[in-house]
């Protein structure tokens, strides 16, 4: 990569969201200038510190967090993405996406999101969840505008069940996140 890429990661509310943590490290080392993004629900399950520390850039974790000159932080995130990467996404978030809201940072910056920057989904959330109609229409709708996912794998979950839901492996997000930035 001849520019350092900004990768907007963005952290929502799942019992996976400490790997995102992972995630932001991993891309960190592979030279990536990562901007982290959390949700309220996501600091029910991490706080930001975590992220500030590895991504070594401040964490938004709301609308109206400051930011340095006039410019909104959320829109100079949209403005200088190269790609959004939103890991784990909870149904929630990937409703919200697909229908257009933004009532938070995250949600904000997917619908100011410059053209050029692609988005790639990294969904967790329990199977059924996954598996319900309404998911898998909003995750076709997203499909139609080019928004790219990675998973949900099979295997253990945090609910108690086994089945689909899992957020893919850290490793994999990151090399996939690397791929479609070149």
């Amino acid at each position: 990569m001849s520019k350092t890429k900004i990768i907007v990661l963005g952290v929502t509310g799942s019992i996976a969201a400490p790997k995102a943590a992972d995630l932001a490290s991993r891309l960190t080392q592979l030279k990536c200038n990562v901007r982290v993004v959390m949700t309220a629900d996501a600091q029910r399950f991490i706080t930001p510190l975590p992220f500030k520390t590895l991504s070594r850039n401040p964490v938004i974790s709301d609308l109206y967090d400051e930011a340095e000159g006039w410019q909104p932080a959320h829109i100079r995130l949209a403005d200088e993405a190269d790609l959004m990467l939103i890991a784990p996404a909870t149904a929630n978030f990937i409703a919200k996406l697909a229908h257009g809201l933004a009532n938070d940072a995250l949600s904000c910056i997917a619908l100011a999101l410059n053209p050029k920057a692609k988005i790639l989904i990294a969904p967790a959330m329990n199977g059924k969840m996954w598996l319900h109609p309404a998911t898998q229409q909003n995750v076709a709708t997203l499909k139609q505008r080019g928004v790219a996912f990675i998973g949900p794998e099979t295997g253990m979950l945090a609910c108690g069940y086994e089945g689909l839901g899992r957020l893919w492996p850290v490793e994999k997000i990151a090399n996939r996140t690397l791929k479609l930035m070149r």
